[in-house]
């Protein structure tokens, strides 16, 4: 199997990242709210152990919606597993960050995760995942650096734009199927 047909097979599965972008983006968003009307700590919390839950509910959204399996000849999804852990392994940083100022909790995090995105790129063949990563670095930068004084700003702002990358990558993929965009 050529590199474009893996690639293609990859997009054509998980829908252009649609379902794992929209549980995480409601995740980050319920975050938020829970940061606004709740504690930063159970905000936190919610967050991190959502994170763990987000591929399996990826999962089972993906079946529901009966999408087309990855081929086994398909190289790719060990190196889709390798990329999931790098986001987990990568959080103990976030320890020392909150200690030192609790409102860079988010912002260090949406950095860490525009990080993540970046082999997306070559994993699902999609220059999207470039834009979504910048966009994540360049908005935990800003908010760290000048909206710093809200805990909350940061996951209000990631979980809208993982909810608008979900229906972009989605419309990407059903596009190039020669479907009409949803």
């Amino acid at each position: 199997m050529n590199i474009a047909d893996a690639q293609r097979e990859v997009r054509t599965h998980f829908d252009g990242g649609f379902y794992g972008q929209l549980v995480s983006g409601v995740l980050w968003l319920v975050s938020a709210a829970v940061a606004r009307w709740g504690t930063p700590r159970t905000a936190i919390i919610l967050l991190v152990a959502g994170g763990f839950f987000i591929y399996p509910i990826t999962e089972l959204l993906i079946r529901a919606a009966r999408r087309p399996q990855i081929g086994r000849d398909n190289p790719l999804p060990q190196l889709g597993m390798q990329v999931a852990f790098v986001l987990p392994f990568s959080m103990p940083l976030l320890l020392p960050v909150g200690l030192f100022r609790l409102n860079w909790f988010y912002p260090a995090l949406m950095i860490l995760l525009g990080a993540h995105y970046l082999p997306f790129v070559f994993l699902y063949g999609m220059r999207m995942f470039a834009v979504l990563a910048a966009v994540l670095l360049g908005g935990g930068m800003i908010v760290a650096m000048y909206l710093s004084g809200s805990f909350g700003v940061g996951a209000w702002f990631t979980g809208a734009v993982l909810l608008v990358f979900a229906v972009v990558g989605r419309a990407l993929v059903r596009w190039e199927a020669g479907r009409p965009r949803v």
